[in-house]
């Protein structure tokens, strides 16, 4: 913390300027409880933040390495955090309450003759359902980089909005919010509040920074409700975590910057603590769609899918260790880039303690040893184009090399169809859509070498032995082999590709 004499100059409208601002106003208030010092910082302080389309407000991120982002997305930062955050996070929470109601209900003569998969809801609930429905029990939230307290801000909003009062217990909600920046959190006093419960947020932050000695007056106003409660952790999201209980939340708001910026807060390792402090029914949202954050997820035992769509083409992602809480799979597109090319090379902290420019290296090497070995490299997004025609020949020439270097001959050969066949449930989805040669459809059955070692583990990977010529049989092996969520078949198509590398197919 600087103990600055005078005020910084105006020069630049930047982060670090406001910072400064930040630590002379406030090393101000400190020094003589004047409340003047923080006001005159507000109004000064507008000036740093920049408004989004929604009319509420965000802020540039710290310089990573000469990369700047903001903090929000452009089309609205707290419209942002309910859709991308609330609104999975209530579409899981009400879903699996109904889907308990109607396992309870089952014996019922309405129900009993329903099967399971058809009784519970796995649809995404609808904008005005979802309205209507009330929070009967208590919710724990966990906020990861909570910034300016948007994400925390709108839970509570609809919480408080939502809680049905008229339960004998009334429900309470707790929030977690971890920051490792003491001057992001400052940040948040001072930005307009977008909606009224950013104000209870403020109050918490305003606390938490004076037992911090970094503020000194109570000068917020708005008192948290007595039905929430919120608890602020100043500090690096992995230590924190690590001190939390086991089974303890029902949703996880993961909003870090990008994994370029913020690796350390993507690693396998991580994720893995954050699948045992949530609840088996819970949620965790994050807004990234990458590669090896997804793959991430998978190794740590979360199922995957899209989270909602705000303010670009494609959703963020959804984790959860229950695969009814995945409402939308991730594009087949993205399954073969994760599952087959070193994209999906997850970053991992064995000990939770590396610096993110170490975590970053390892991944770099990591990538540069499984491509062209057992991995697809990822250039020209090679494996999205298994099974398909591709007019471009100089393109398709270099798909070609790519291929031919982990033992796949061509496009649509057999194993290509072979990894990429538990995407797909039956024969003439295949047909329509990857014009499956005669080869392929009268091929009989593949035999392995007597000789290679870990013979009986490879054919209970694989499974892959067509007994006679028919096509009944084939679309029989395929509705086998499907597999009907991404994580699924994401391993499945990986191992396929492993097996393609490590041992000889051999035709009768």
């Amino acid at each position: 913390m600087n103990n600055m004499t005078s005020p910084p100059s105006k020069s630049k409208n930047s982060r670090d300027e406001l910072i400064e601002k930040m630590d002379y106003y406030f090393s101000k208030e400190r020094e003589t409880l004047q409340s003047s010092y923080r006001l005159k910082l507000k109004k000064e302080s507008i000036d740093f933040f920049i408004k989004t389309k929604d009319g509420s407000s965000t802020l540039n991120s710290p310089d990573f390495d000469g990369k700047i982002e903001t903090m929000h997305n452009s089309n609205g930062a707290i419209t942002e955090s309910f859709e991308k955050f609330v609104k999975p996070f209530k579409n899981s929470y009400f879903k699996n309450i109904d889907n308990d109601d109607r396992l309870k209900n089952k014996e019922n003569s309405y129900f009993k003759n329903i099967k399971k998969e058809k009784l519970l809801e796995s649809k995404e609930i609808s904008n005005e359902k979802l309205k209507n429905l009330k929070y009967k029990e208590d919710i724990a939230i966990l906020d990861i980089c909570s910034g300016l307290g948007y994400n925390s801000a709108a839970i509570i909003e609809d919480f408080l909005k939502n809680v049905d009062k008229t339960c004998e217990k009334v429900p309470k909600l707790s929030v977690d919010m971890v920051e490792i920046s003491a001057e992001t959190l400052a940040a948040g006093i001072l930005v307009p509040s977008p909606i009224k419960s950013h104000e209870i947020v403020k109050k918490a932050i305003e606390s938490k920074l004076i037992d911090e000695s970094y503020l000194a007056l109570k000068l917020e106003k708005e008192d948290v409700p007595e039905d929430v409660a919120i608890s602020i952790h100043c500090e690096d999201a992995r230590e924190t975590v690590r001190k939390f209980a086991d089974n303890s939340y029902d949703g996880i708001f993961l909003d870090p910057y990008s994994p370029a910026m913020a690796p350390e807060l993507c690693t396998v390792e991580f994720f893995k603590e954050l699948k045992r402090v949530i609840k088996d029914d819970g949620i965790v949202a994050t807004y990234t769609l990458a590669a090896g954050v997804r793959y991430a997820f998978i190794e740590a035992g979360f199922y995957i899918g899209e989270g909602p769509i705000f303010g670009r083409i494609a959703g963020g992602t959804i984790a959860s260790l229950n695969s009814d809480n995945i409402i939308k799979n991730i594009s087949a597109n993205d399954e073969k880039t994760i599952a087959l090319s070193d994209a999906g090379i997850p970053f991992r902290d064995e000990n939770l303690d590396l610096e993110s420019f170490e975590i970053l290296n390892n991944r770099k090497n990591e990538r540069k040893n499984a491509r062209h070995s057992y991995k697809l490299s990822s250039a020209v997004q090679t494996p999205i184009f298994l099974g398909k025609e591709i007019k471009d020949k100089k393109l398709k020439r270099r798909i070609l090399r790519n291929l031919n270097k982990v033992n796949i001959s061509d496009l649509k050969s057999e194993e290509a169809c072979f990894i990429i066949s538990p995407q797909f449930k039956y024969i003439q989805d295949y047909s329509a859509k990857y014009k499956f040669s005669k080869k392929f459809e009268n091929k009989s059955k593949y035999k392995f070498n007597n000789n290679l070692k870990n013979k009986n583990n490879f054919k209970n990977i694989i499974k892959f032995n067509l007994k006679n010529n028919t096509k009944s049989n084939l679309k029989g092996f395929l509705n086998h082999n499907y597999k009907s969520n991404s994580k699924d078949r994401i391993i499945e198509m990986e191992k396929r590709l492993k097996s393609i590398n490590n041992y000889e197919f051999l035709k009768e």
